[in-house]
């Protein structure tokens, strides 16, 4: 992708008149977010040959974008994404969709917000900001969580083995901040602080990289109303796509999981067990949010994993001992935050390579802790043809611009399985006990050894 231009994102609210969409000079095109007042409804790119583009067409792409998730939030059936394409066989359980039913609905847009507002809860929920001198980016982050329509019972920093006080004295100016140190490097210790020092029925976790939106919690908090959901995730919107590497990580590797809502149940466990359960598409650790109960039965998480450690995965190999214990993970694209990607193809790069390595670490350790062999079916089936594939591909006819990780995706894969026998081997999971809480300002976090299980929940 040579002489790249930045993309311009546009967010559309189609409660509003509808504007003729113009040429934007200087950049490569629109990233369309279409919106009904606060409701996320679809995306679409335009490159800038498609544009000018008048009212009435935006329109007509409007209506072709936003089916899906309308249909979604109205109908029981018909509109429910696949969630096992990736194994290439249909889902038994899905209907075809509905159109008539949908059609039958008199103002589905007007009603959607009333449709969709989030009832009334008495469960408690806190928010854990995991940081690590970043405290300009996470400056934002409170701000924008300063302006959450719904007031959490408690706001946690934890800041994780920092190399200045900078985030220290941020968090001192903030009385409805409560600081905690975690001097262990890693991001999965990091958020088992969180976990052990706040007192809510619910924790929600974000990233120092995010903002989110006004109704973030509320929506989070909705997804909980049935009892056997023990993990809610919501929607990753990007923040901007001004860098080649932002462009294509959002493209590539993005954390939108859709603008539909989506329920992994034991049945979505069961039918991906023998080919490897694809954990990672229940969403994003920058947007989620998880049951104290949870963490009380099965542990924390597993501080092999995740940044500082492997890489990343330590969220997804929650989600999927929450899945091996017979309950269910949703996500609510109605919870929403914005983040920020990498803006250097050398961070990109060395991210992708973390995800890899993660990943492969995270397949392997599901496999020696649960006996479900089929977390290898992947890594000794599906990426090593995926990698030979884009190779003789890229050889033959030239490499694509998502290509310009690919060394960084194969040396990460190789490389998760030299971390699994160094670090995980031979090793047990190691958890923070969610009953240690703090009253203090500052507090020091020290891990204990804790086997993950699947008692029931």
């Amino acid at each position: 992708m040579t002489n790249f231009l930045p993309w311009k994102i546009l967010h559309l609210d189609l409660s509003q008149t509808i504007p003729d969409l113009a040429i934007a000079p200087g950049y490569q095109g629109l990233y369309l977010v279409f919106w009904w007042k606060t409701i996320p409804l679809g995306h679409r790119e335009l490159v800038s040959a498609q544009l000018p583009m008048p009212a009435s067409q935006v329109a007509h792409l409007a209506a072709q974008t936003i089916t899906p998730a309308i249909g979604r939030h109205w109908l029981k059936q018909g509109f429910i994404p696949n969630l096992v394409a990736n194994l290439n066989k249909p889902d038994p359980k899905q209907a075809p969709p509905q159109f008539a039913d949908l059609l039958a609905i008199e103002h589905p847009l007007h009603e959607l917000p009333a449709h969709l507002s989030p009832p009334d809860s008495q469960e408690t929920i806190s928010i854990v900001i995991c940081t690590r001198d970043r405290p300009q980016a996470l400056a934002r982050c409170l701000q924008s969580i300063a302006q959450l329509s719904v007031t959490p019972n408690e706001i946690l920093v934890v800041d994780n083995a920092p190399t200045s006080d900078a985030t220290r004295d941020l968090v001192a100016q903030m009385p409805q901040v409560r600081y905690v140190l975690e001097p262990q490097l890693g991001l999965s210790y990091a958020r088992n602080a969180g976990i052990a020092h706040s007192t809510s029925d619910i924790i929600a976790f974000t990233d120092d990289d995010v903002e989110v939106h006004s109704d973030w919690i509320a929506h989070l908090r909705w997804g909980f109303v049935e009892p056997e959901v023990m993990v809610v995730t919501g929607l990753v919107l990007v923040s901007e796509l001004a860098s080649e590497s932002q462009w294509l990580f959002e493209r590539y590797w993005s954390f939108n999981r859709g603008y539909r809502r989506k329920v992994f149940d034991r049945a979505f466990f069961e039918q991906t067990r023998s080919q490897g359960v694809p954990a990672p598409c229940i969403g994003a650790g920058a947007n989620m949010a998880c049951r104290r109960a949870a963490f009380e039965h099965l542990g924390g998480f597993d501080v092999r994993l995740g940044a500082g450690a492997s890489g990343c995965s330590e969220d997804s190999e929650f989600w999927y001992r929450v899945l091996a214990a017979g309950k269910s993970c949703i996500y609510q694209p109605t919870a929403i935050v914005y983040h920020a990607h990498r803006a250097t193809l050398h961070s990109f790069n060395a991210q992708i390579n973390a995800y890899m390595r993660g990943y492969v670490a995270a397949s392997l350790i599901q496999a020696q802790q649960h006996f479900h062999w089929g977390n290898l079916y992947p890594l000794v089936v599906n990426l090593p043809k995926y990698y030979l594939r884009r190779l003789l591909f890229g050889l033959a006819i030239g490499f694509q611009p998502g290509d310009k990780t690919l060394k960084a995706e194969v040396s990460g894969y190789l490389s998760g399985f030299g971390y699994y026998l160094r670090r995980c081997l031979f090793s047990s999971s190691q958890t923070l006990p969610p009953d240690r809480q703090s009253s203090s300002l500052e507090t020091h976090a020290h891990p204990v050894n804790l086997s993950c299980n699947t008692r029931e929940i």
